[in-house]
């Protein structure tokens, strides 16, 4: 009987070190680069942007690239973004759940300040600036795939 119960109490630990490793393996996320191919670079496509050369809004939306961009977006997110934010969008835990961002104009403003500043709280890096990894058209390809998910609450 002890013998049993001292084999169940190592098979216990070592799971629960195993586990452990493996969560502190995980280590940061390192973002994954897109391939924007068959979308129009910002900066011809004819929208307005600040001074920075940012898009005040998204162009794919009702541009005729929407559904290419749509699929790049759903690629992008599935690897840089669903790590925190949940599959489709629907987020498990801290991060926001992004099927709830609004739609339109007013989720692009959200949106932009979000993947350009990140989201730093109390010193601790929740969300890195994407805009440093991911292209603005890989981005604003997200933004599609993010609109498609759309939820009212």
């Amino acid at each position: 009987m002890t013998t049993k119960r001292n084999a169940l109490l190592v098979a216990g630990l070592l799971t629960g070190l195993f586990g452990a490793g493996a969560t502190w393996a995980h280590g940061n996320v390192v973002p994954q680069a897109v391939e924007t191919k068959g979308l129009t670079p910002i900066k011809d496509a004819g929208v307005q942007v600040d001074a920075d050369g940012w898009a005040a809004a998204n162009p794919y939306r009702s541009s005729p690239e929407h559904d290419k961009a749509l699929e790049i977006g759903s690629s992008a997110y599935n690897q840089n973004c669903a790590a925190c934010h949940g599959l489709e969008a629907k987020s498990g835990g801290i991060a926001p759940d992004l099927r709830l961002l609004d739609v339109g104009e007013a989720g692009d403003e959200w949106f932009v300040q979000r993947v350009r500043n990140g989201a730093v709280r109390d010193g601790r890096v929740y969300m890195p600036k994407m805009a440093d990894y991911l292209s603005q058209e890989a981005l604003w390809a997200v933004r599609t795939y993010l609109d498609s998910v759309h939820v009212e609450q």
